[in-house]
C-alpha cells in the first residue's frame, strides 16, 4: 500500500479505542477503507458487540472522522460504525460536527472530554509498568528507579507510548522527567516505588485482559456472521 490509501492507514492507526488504549487498525476495527482518485475517502468500522459503549464507539468514530480528513489530499472523508445499536445516532452526528451531546439529545449531558482524559491517564499508568518492569526485573533496585529520567531509559516503543501519552495529560514527558510518576505530575519516592509498580501493573493486566476480551468477541462476531452468509 502506497500514496494516499497508505497514508490515510496511518492516520487510522493513530486513533485509539480509549478503553484498550490500542489503535483500531491493531484491533481489526477497521472493516473498510476505499481512496478514490479524487481523494474522497470512506472507512467503515465495527465493533465487538451491539451493545458497545455508545461514549467510547462515537470517540473512535469522531476521532478517525478527523485523522483521516486532516490527510493531506483527502477531499472528503466519511466514516460509519455498522451493526451498533446507535450507528445511526453516532453516523449522523459526527457528519454533521453535532458532538456526543448533540448527536444524542436528551440522553447526553457532557461531551467526552473528560472521559477521554480518564481512559488516557490509565493508559499513562500502565505505561510506567511496561517501561519500568523490564528494569526492576533486570535487577534495578527502587533507588535508582526513582532517580531514573526517561532519557536514561534505553529508547523503545513502550517508552515512545509513555510520552504521547503524558504528553495530552500535560504530565512531563521531556528527557528530564522522571520515569516514575504520581498523576499529579509529583516524582515516585523510592519508599513509594514497590506499591507504586504495583498498581501500574495492575493498571496494565486490566487494560490487557479486556483487551484481549474484545479481541475474542469480535473474531466470533464476524467469524460466525461469514460463516452465515457462505
Amino acid at each position: 500500500m502506497t500514496g494516499l490509501p497508505a497514508d490515510v492507514w496511518q492516520a487510522l492507526g493513530t486513533v485509539l479505542d480509549p478503553e484498550l488504549d490500542e489503535p483500531i487498525t491493531d484491533l481489526d476495527f477497521v472493516e473498510s477503507c476505499t481512496v478514490s482518485p479524487d481523494g474522497d475517502v470512506a472507512v467503515g468500522l465495527r465493533l465487538p458487540t451491539f451493545f458497545c459503549a455508545p461514549n467510547f464507539s462515537f470517540l473512535m468514530v469522531a476521532d478517525a472522522y478527523d485523522a483521516v480528513s486532516a490527510v493531506p489530499g483527502v477531499r472528503h472523508a466519511t466514516v460509519t460504525l455498522a451493526d451498533h445499536h446507535a450507528s445511526d445516532e453516532i453516523n449522523g452526528g459526527v457528519a454533521a460536527h453535532a458532538g456526543f451531546v448533540g448527536s444524542f439529545g436528551g440522553e447526553a449531558t457532557a461531551e467526552l472530554d473528560e472521559l477521554r482524559r480518564t481512559f488516557l491517564t490509565k493508559a499513562a499508568m500502565a505505561g510506567q509498568d511496561r517501561v519500568a518492569r523490564p528494569l526492576a526485573d533486570a535487577g534495578v533496585f527502587p533507588e535508582k528507579l526513582a532517580e531514573l529520567t526517561l532519557g536514561e531509559v534505553p529508547p523503545s516503543e513502550e517508552l515512545t507510548r509513555l510520552r504521547e501519552r503524558r504528553r495530552w495529560l500535560g504530565l512531563p514527558c521531556d528527557d528530564d522527567a522522571p520515569l516514575l510518576l504520581h498523576l499529579d505530575g509529583s516524582r515516585v519516592t523510592t519508599e513509594q516505588v514497590p506499591l507504586h509498580l504495583r498498581r501500574a501493573r495492575l493498571q496494565r493486566v486490566g487494560i490487557e485482559t479486556n483487551g484481549e476480551y474484545c479481541k475474542s468477541l469480535l473474531q466470533t462476531r464476524y467469524s460466525a456472521a461469514a460463516a452465515g452468509r457462505s
